[in-house]
């Protein structure tokens, strides 16, 4: 979407990032429901201030901040408790070719993940799912959450560092006897 050459349509924007906004928001609070309504949040928001929008940085890096701000400004209120994805709404996310089995195992092994990612700091979480889940790089990642390339940095090496931490502590991996992965909690 070109800045300079035509004014942003909000139709346009919304389409573009409804269901990116909605794969981030759900990543960081683990909740479709929850997801749903903090996009709407953040799309009434991006509506308000698109005449605003200088075009200095991406208009998804832009969007993507004011998600960020919507999350945090949820998590400080304090009175969800993070729930984990039901697995009939993580349906789409399914691998088609998988078997029920290995499915099973996945979605296991992905609920396990999901609830240590949830124990991280707010801005280690954001800065894991940004660039690790969400694809975004350092800069952009470092740019929606409003530090200096540095932090961004380090943020993603502590989150993954304690990710891992808490996993060796609280998990044993092995593959199991058809040699899929497995997860058995100490």
């Amino acid at each position: 979407m070109s800045v300079s050459r035509s004014p942003l349509r909000f139709a346009e924007v919304s389409r573009e990032l409804a269901a990116p906004l909605l794969r981030y928001l759900t990543r960081q609070v683990g909740d479709t429901a929850v997801a749903e309504d903090l996009r709407q949040e953040t799309l009434l928001k991006i509506e308000r201030g698109l005449a605003e929008f200088a075009g200095r940085s991406k208009l998804q890096t832009w969007a993507f901040a004011i998600a960020s701000r919507v999350v945090l400004d949820y998590l400080r209120q304090g009175a969800q408790r993070m729930k984990l994805v039901d697995i009939d709404e993580a349906a789409d996310l399914a691998d088609a070719n998988a078997s029920v089995e290995e499915q099973m195992a996945i979605d296991e092994m992905n609920a396990c993940v999901r609830e240590f990612i949830d124990t991280l700091p707010p801005d280690y979480r954001t800065a894991l799912i940004l660039h690790d889940l969400e694809g975004m790089s350092v800069a952009e990642t470092a740019e929606i959450s409003q530090c200096s390339l540095a932090t961004a940095k380090i943020r993603i090496h502590r989150a993954r560092q304690r990710l891992k931490a808490v996993l060796d502590k609280a998990c044993d991996v092995y593959r199991d006897s058809n040699s899929v992965f497995r997860c058995a909690r100490c």
